[in-house]
């Protein structure tokens, strides 16, 4: 094996260039959520330290409390509603102080979370419990009536009865034996290259995704202040759920995103961490949006979902000169993040989204030919290691075809290692455009677009030509008050690309369609571009 990169030429598998981590015993009964506590029980912060923060009422809730809280909600799932190893509970609410605590009392009595976008029409969500399975469903006021009559009630996190349970101890808990193989949570993927499916991560592979974090966790002379702006129906807010509280953070909450309200939250709870979007991070860049506050406590910006650009990186850098911005690489069936930037020297690596997690594998492997290829060539990139997915419920069809019996993920991404053992994601390979049997990324474009000053947001999706077979279509945002055209658009673009990347065609739109992760829904905006087609 090539210590530089990790890669063996042999077998043509790139290998972890961290050190090993540490799993418990994998037939161990543990779940996930004690796993973590039992991590947070070690850390040298005071139980009185808070946990959670709301950043829009400033409530706050101290580490004593949430173990307090999880005991006792855990022991009133149990009697008063009779909640057993194995079942299924849907979740659809925004996020809220009262969710992690939820997450940590169902996974620690074995109970398979299920968490929903609050904002899905009731035939997805009729899909997803379709899918799931539920017995049971917590919602709020605004999202139960959404939700179907299940085999036991809905519950309201945001009601009176919600706050006895979790304080009013009604009995002794009953120790749950819950198997690390057990499906812990059942998340949906994004849906955007097709129907809606199931995906089923194990308490292990949630052991694992924790474990790597506590094993390269930096040493903060003060506890660390996390502002997450990522919902906690998403696969990153789950695994950010329970590595938080394995490594002693503050968490502070946003019940809803806003650019302005997070800029504020930084100010005023002296958060040291932002974890977002990318459209974030380009959010932050334009006029003077951030002038007025006091950012001097943000110390890094951790951004996943899509990669950005070089020039959105170097214009981050110009402006925010003391913050490490660094980038991840993760999916819902890899339980998150299996690339990642560890400290400031790697975030130097721009473009990169890190190195391998530690005990996993990977290959590039050419879509044409199927063989492995070596650093710096291009191919899909396929991963292998305990946070993989057990599988997609009740679909062998897709697990067959995205799961390998040997165990490698196939993600679907266009991607190239360098010689060094760092990632970089070019795009999706489906998402890919055909010009003239020349292949153009949309992200590449997409970043482009994304460093003029008129242009506030952008996508490129692929448009049906007689001639080139496809061609470059951009969707852009501009600014309030530009006037920005679709020639200069297209001039702006031409004189930095090859030819055969060229934008040919330019629809200025209000808002690009994105997923809570802040992925592009390109299919909605195919839709747009060409009604009648079935691209």
């Amino acid at each position: 094996m090539d210590t530089k990169s990790g890669y063996c030429s042999e077998t043509g598998t790139f290998h972890s260039l961290r050190p090993p981590v540490n799993l418990p015993p994998a037939t161990a009964p543990l779940s996930a959520a004690s796993y973590a506590l039992s991590l947070q029980s070690t850390s040298s912060w005071s139980v009185q330290t808070s946990a959670l923060i709301n950043s829009a009422t400033g409530d706050r809730l101290s580490y004593s409390d949430f173990h307090n809280k999880v005991r006792t909600l855990s022991a009133s799932l149990q009697t008063i509603i009779g909640l057993k190893r194995s079942s299924t509970a849907f979740i659809l609410s925004p996020t809220s102080i009262n969710i992690p605590i939820l997450y940590f009392s169902l996974l620690s009595i074995g109970v398979v979370i299920s968490p929903a976008n609050p904002v899905s029409t009731p035939s997805e969500i009729s899909r997803q419990i379709k899918l799931s399975k539920p017995v049971i469903a917590f919602a709020t006021s605004e999202t139960c009536n959404k939700l179907p009559k299940l085999r036991y009630r809905t519950i309201l996190i945001d009601s009176p009865e919600f706050e006895s349970m979790m304080t009013c101890s009604v009995s002794q808990l009953s120790i749950a034996e819950v198997s690390q193989s057990d499906v812990a949570a059942i998340m949906y993927s994004s849906g955007t290259t097709g129907q809606v499916k199931g995906v089923m991560l194990t308490h292990r592979n949630l052991i694992a995704i924790v474990a790597e974090y506590f094993a390269v966790r930096p040493l903060w002379t003060s506890q660390a202040r996390l502002l997450y702006t990522v919902p906690y129906f998403h696969i990153f807010g789950l695994f950010y759920c329970l590595k938080s509280v394995a490594l002693s953070e503050t968490v502070v909450l946003m019940p809803k995103f806003d650019l302005k309200n997070m800029l504020r939250a930084v100010e005023e709870f002296r958060v040291t961490n932002i974890a977002v979007a990318p459209p974030v991070v380009v959010a932050m860049l334009k006029g003077d949006v951030t002038d007025g506050y006091d950012l001097s406590s943000l110390e890094a910006v951790g951004s996943g979902g899509a990669p950005l650009g070089k020039d959105v990186i170097k214009a981050f850098k110009d402006k925010f000169p003391s913050v490490c911005l660094f980038q991840g690489y993760g999916m819902t069936e890899t339980t998150g993040a299996t690339f990642r930037i560890v400290g400031e020297e790697e975030s130097l690596r721009w473009g990169s989204v890190g190195k391998l997690i530690g005990n996993s594998e990977a290959k590039i492997i050419d879509p044409e030919t199927g063989a492995a290829l070596p650093p710096g060539k291009q191919g899909e990139l396929w991963i292998r290691g305990p946070t993989t997915m057990k599988g997609y419920v009740d679909d062998l069809k897709a697990t067959s075809e995205a799961l390998g019996y040997d165990g490698w993920l196939r993600t679907g991404d266009l991607c190239y290692f360098d010689e060094d053992g760092y990632l970089f994601v070019v795009d999706r390979l489906k998402e890919l455009i055909k010009y003239k049997g020349y292949q153009v990324a949309p992200a590449e474009l997409e970043h482009l677009l994304q460093s003029h000053p008129e242009i506030l947001d952008a996508a490129v999706i692929p448009f049906p030509d007689e001639e080139a077979g496809q061609v470059p279509m951009a969707f852009v945002v501009r600014q309030q008050g530009s006037i920005l055209t679709e020639a200069q658009v297209m001039e702006y673009v031409a004189k930095q690309v090859a030819p055969y990347k060229k934008i040919r065609r330019v629809s200025f739109v209000s808002s690009i369609p994105k997923s809570a992760a802040g992925k592009i829904l390109r299919k909605e905006l195919r839709k747009i571009a060409t009604p009648e087609s079935k691209l």
